[in-house]
């Protein structure tokens, strides 16, 4: 059987302690845990983010391991500069433009490329890469996975909020996103050759100048031998992000194995799976999703309840029963949104609100190690 390893990136926000507000301190992150994190910590677009990612992890249990160790050595380097970090896809009332921009070529060149709607995407995102036997087989699993994008989306909907208002979405993270060019479900690929030419013509034309300027929410790594999710909202707990992972590695691996046998699975046009993600988008997992098949609309659990039977014959395999059941976990707790609304509706105070996002971010991590209150 292949080796369907993981790869985990997260995007932290950087908090200040006094107003809850975003804080462009991600160098002072960076600096006081190099010695440490020196190899897993990246800026990114606003100095008010950090990203964190694993290395090769060979199951979900390694990325388990090596995510909570990263994160707790975080939490306390955020805790030693007096700041803050936090999941959430986006921060309850923060104002992008009072929010720094990264300093660095690849930044300026974003911003000059797309002015103000680079300047205001200030969301965060969890990243998963799973490891495919080659690009070709690669652009045959992101053609059949784009199908599950939507209900893994739910799942992870996590940014309710924006500049301080409600939005009525439990994932406004999305609706920012796609202002930018080549975002959203990909198209259907009949062959590498198909995908690379497109890639080339992009290029030829300077229109990009490498492949990683394509954002879709599913994309064969242009780099590394992997297929990389990205339409995932940051989860606030660390089990939901393993959680999503090791249902990520499970489709991945599932859709090698039909391949295998020759069985196919059939594709539907963007068209249509836009419509399901983007009700994924407004109501998470109290969405009704189109079932494509019977041309009807299914609440969310009984779809949730068929992904997990169509990869239920490769969870034991790859070790990951228990991370993937989870996602009933989620489904009675609610999701990050889910939550973050619920407090928000007791106390009317989005302070509040990213105060539990950074407990729920610190939850069940620092095991009793003692870090000054939140």
């Amino acid at each position: 059987m292949h080796q369907f390893t993981i790869g985990i990136e997260e995007e932290y926000q950087i908090i200040d302690v006094e107003s809850r507000d975003l804080i462009s301190h991600v160098s002072k992150i960076i600096e006081g845990g190099k010695a440490v994190l020196s190899e897993n910590l990246k800026h990114e677009m606003h100095e008010s983010m950090i990203e964190m990612e694993t290395g090769i992890c060979q199951n979900i249990q390694e990325a388990k391991a090596e995510l909570t160790n990263l994160r707790r050595h975080l939490i306390k380097t955020a805790h030693e500069q007096g700041l803050r970090v936090s999941g959430g896809g986006t921060h309850p009332f923060s104002n992008w433009e009072h929010n720094n921009i990264t300093n660095g070529e690849r930044y300026n060149k974003i911003v000059d490329d797309m002015g103000d709607v680079a300047r205001g995407n200030l969301i965060f995102g969890l990243h998963v890469h799973i490891g495919i036997p080659n690009r070709e087989e690669g652009v045959r699993i992101q053609n059949v996975m784009r199908y599950f994008l939507p209900h893994v989306y739910a799942l992870s909907t996590n940014s309710p909020f924006w500049i301080g208002r409600n939005t009525g979405f439990k994932s406004y993270r999305q609706e920012i996103f796609v202002k930018f060019p080549r975002t959203g479900i990909p198209s259907f690929f009949n062959s590498l050759a198909e995908f690379d030419s497109y890639v080339d013509l992009l290029v030829k034309t300077g229109t990009i100048d490498n492949a990683k300027k394509i954002w879709w929410d599913l994309r064969v790594h242009p780099f590394y031998p992997t297929i990389e999710f990205r339409i995932c909202d940051m989860p606030l707990r660390i089990d939901e992000t393993v959680c999503l992972a090791a249902i990520m590695q499970s489709l991945v691996a599932k859709i090698y194995k039909l391949h295998q046998q020759n069985l196919s699975f059939r594709s539907y046009r963007r068209l249509l799976l836009n419509e399901n993600k983007w009700r994924a988008s407004k109501s998470g997992i109290e969405a009704h999703l189109i079932d494509f098949g019977k041309e009807e609309s299914v609440p969310y659990p009984d779809l949730l309840k068929e992904l997990l039977e169509f990869i239920d014959d490769v969870v034991d395999d790859l070790g990951c029963r228990n991370e993937v059941e989870y996602a009933w976990k989620i489904l009675e707790n609610g999701t990050g949104a889910d939550r973050q609304l619920r407090i928000f509706n007791e106390t009317g105070d989005l302070t509040k609100v990213v105060d539990y996002m950074i407990s729920e971010t610190e939850y069940g991590i620092t095991h009793g190690e003692p870090l000054h209150n939140i």
